[in-house]
């Protein structure tokens, strides 16, 4: 039996936290991983990585650069911003450690290039969370519409709105960001379309704005359309300022068009609807079981992956540079107004 893998977590508080708590454990339960040390610039957030892992006052750090040089661990965590993950990877970089990270790869197109640059280049793997892909119940949708039992995807509409719009309530920093919508939320959707589609994006036309009553320093509120690789096309609606929360932050609306039903995803209910005029017919549909979920299961992914009993990780960083494109694509497209193709975006640069 292989030998727990050794990892640094950089950042306890905030989500963090939930890090600490929800996640990591399950690592040492199940042998995969434990913590050798934390960081945080606050100490006091220092005191969750203390009590949930079980880490001594010699091993909580307040700088992340010092933490990995005395400890040398296999991997590191990075729940920070994204505007200091290109720093935290410089660290890994230098020390040669493998890297998990919260979405997404960075705050910037330039800086998400470097990283893979650097990381690639030093030979080290790299995964980046996407927990709301591998949540339940949209691993339980994505499976029925990949089950063949609905005929050919035709189109995708996705909808997530909430009130968030009094300064703060979507955590303090989302609200002071350029385009919090996007980065810090719509990230995570996209990577949704790109599993449920099959296919990575071709085109993103994307119209963003701030409603008067947002208090948000960057747009709170979009509407995307997207067309993928394989011609299958979305449409998405995000809204972190309007009056109702209708599906908040893991309750998606999503619904696939197929070619012989409608697949229907609201608030974690999963159904399938068929019928014409008049007499459309819903019918419940089972969520998946298993062990794990979201960054849980990622984590567990991860472990997994660097000791080679998975070939690679859903998440990975290649596969995530194609999330981050279409991120920074559509940013584009609503800073230009036009439509923005992905791919040569991406290409111009690597």
């Amino acid at each position: 039996m292989n030998k727990p893998l050794r990892y640094v977590q950089i950042g306890t508080g905030g989500f963090g936290q939930w890090w600490c708590n929800a996640f990591l454990p399950r690592l040492k339960t199940l042998g995969l991983a434990e913590a050798i040390a934390a960081v945080d610039i606050n100490p006091e957030a220092l005191l969750n990585a203390k009590s949930a892992l079980g880490l001594p006052e010699s091993r909580l750090y307040t700088d992340a650069e010092k933490a990995v040089a005395e400890t040398l661990p296999d991997f590191i965590t990075i729940v920070v911003p994204p505007a200091f993950h290109e720093k935290m990877v410089d660290i890994a970089v230098k020390y040669g450690c493998h890297i998990l990270s919260e979405k997404p790869i960075a705050d910037t197109m330039a800086a998400c290039s470097r990283i893979y640059k650097k990381v690639k280049a030093a030979g080290l793997k790299m995964a980046v969370t996407m927990s709301h892909r591998f949540d339940q119940d949209k691993m339980s949708l994505e499976a029925e519409v990949k089950s063949g039992k609905y005929g050919r995807l035709h189109y995708i509409v996705h909808r997530f709105t909430q009130n968030c719009r009094k300064f703060g309530t979507w955590g303090k920093f989302r609200h002071e960001i350029p385009d919090p919508l996007l980065v810090e939320g719509t990230v995570h959707h996209f990577d949704i379309l790109r599993a449920l589609s099959g296919a990575d994006a071709k085109t993103v036309y994307a119209r963003t704005w701030n409603p008067p009553w947002g208090e948000f320093a960057g747009d709170s509120t979009a509407l995307i359309v997207l067309e993928m690789t394989n011609g299958v096309k979305c449409l998405y609606e995000g809204a972190k300022a309007n009056a109702s929360t209708l599906n908040g932050w893991g309750n998606d609306y999503l619904r696939a068009e197929c070619e012989d039903g409608t697949l229907e995803l609201d608030c974690r209910n999963l159904r399938v609807i068929r019928g014409g005029p008049g007499k459309a017919l819903g019918q419940d549909l089972p969520l998946l079981e298993q062990e794990a979920w979201t960054n849980s299961l990622l984590s567990e992914m991860f472990c997994n992956w660097l000791l080679g009993m998975r070939e690679n990780h859903p998440t990975n960083l290649d596969d995530n540079m194609q999330c981050a494109a279409l991120l920074f694509a559509a940013i584009e497209s609503a800073h230009t107004a036009q439509i923005v193709n992905v791919q040569d975006f991406l290409a111009k640069q690597l």
